[in-house]
Order: structure tokens, then sequence, then C-alpha cells
């Protein structure tokens, strides 16, 4: 019987996935390096290891990534104050799950995107905790948060699920030992999601599942 319910934020909960590209896109023009949607997805939704390594290549030092890096981050806060929107269902889903499981969210976002983009969610009334990058180790696809997940939940890892939409979010998941439900979103849609419980078009489709 599933007794927690571990959910990502990025793509899952709130429509966001598509600013982070937008904002590492406009900051590595500046460096003149096209950033595709195909090279974002696989150094950032498959493998999480980003794209620094062709400024790189392109002679850029140090010091001149870092300040790249935060251009970048400023301008993905910027995006999430004005652009930033619910996924379609998620608050409804969330109401119906609300109560009946333990649940908390599972991100690899930074504290300061996380606290921005739920100053006007209204969704973190429906979760019990939330962790995000810092309050673990290793970031996904490693199990790390996901285990975090599971000790704080007090439940068996065969008690909890994992609901993802990329595939370094399913390995993370499947890394842990959980079962894992994928959503995917437009970016993320011809991953290889191997593995995972199922794959659903909407995030409607959790209660009848699990109630």
């Amino acid at each position: 019987m599933i007794k927690a319910i571990f959910w990502d934020n990025d793509g899952v909960l709130v429509d966001t996935e598509k600013l982070y590209y937008r904002a590492n896109k406009e900051t590595f023009a500046k460096m003149g390096i096209e950033l595709s949607e195909e090279l974002y997805i696989e150094f950032f939704l498959k493998q999480s290891l980003g794209t620094w390594h062709l400024a790189q290549a392109k002679g850029f030092n140090k010091e001149q990534i870092d300040a790249f890096h935060v251009e970048r981050d400023e301008l993905y806060s910027r995006l999430l104050s004005t652009e930033m929107n619910v996924i379609t269902g998620a608050e409804e889903t969330l109401k119906k799950l609300y109560s009946k499981f333990k649940m908390g969210i599972v991100t690899s976002s930074k504290k300061d995107h996380f606290e921005i983009i739920h100053k006007k969610s209204n969704l973190l009334e429906y979760f019990d905790f939330t962790l995000a990058f810092g309050d673990y180790v290793k970031s996904k696809p490693a199990p790390d948060p996901y285990i975090k997940a599971i000790e704080i939940s007090g439940f068996l890892k065969e008690e909890c699920i994992a609901v993802e939409d990329s595939e370094r979010g399913l390995q993370a998941a499947l890394n842990a030992g959980i079962n894992c439900y994928v959503i995917p979103t437009a970016l993320t849609r011809h991953c290889n999601f191997t593995g995972a419980k199922k794959i659903l078009n909407s995030i409607t489709e959790l209660p009848d599942l699990l109630l």
C-alpha cells in the first residue's frame, strides 16, 4: 500500500523547465554559443551535468564563466517572478490526494528559485516537507534526494512512490529503490523512461491510480 508520494517540482507541479532553458539559451548566446534543445535535454535533463564545459571549450576562463552563471541565475529569477505558471490540474490533483498520503516535494532547484516559484503557487500547503538543492549530498540522478525523502517520511521504500518528468529524475527514484510515475513534458517526451511504473499524459490521472 502506498503511503507517501514524492513530487518533483519543475515540469511536474510548475511549468518552469522552459524558462530555465530560455535563461540558459539567452546567457549562452552572449558567449557566442547556440544552446539547442537537444544539447539542453542531453546535459540538463538526462545527465544533470550542465553545459558550462561548452564555454570552457570556447576559451572562457573560470571567472568569466562564474559571472555568466550568476547572470543566468538572475535572469531565471526574473522569469520565474513574471512568467511562472502552475501546471494545469496540479492543484486539483493535490487537493484530492491531500491528507490521504504523506507528501513531499523533492527537487534539484536552488532554494532561492524554489522560494520565488512558490511565493505565488499556492501549492505548499499540500505538502508535509520539501527538499531542495543543498538538503542532500548529491543531486539527481543520484539517489540521495529520494533516500532522504524516504527517511523523512518514516515509511518503507516499498510504501513510497515518486512523480517525475525527466530521465534523470526517474533514475534517481529507481536508484533509491522506489517506483516512479512519469509525466513527460514537451522537453522530455523523447527521453528514455524504461523502468517507470507508468507513463502518464497528465497529472490529473494520478488520483484514479492511487486512491
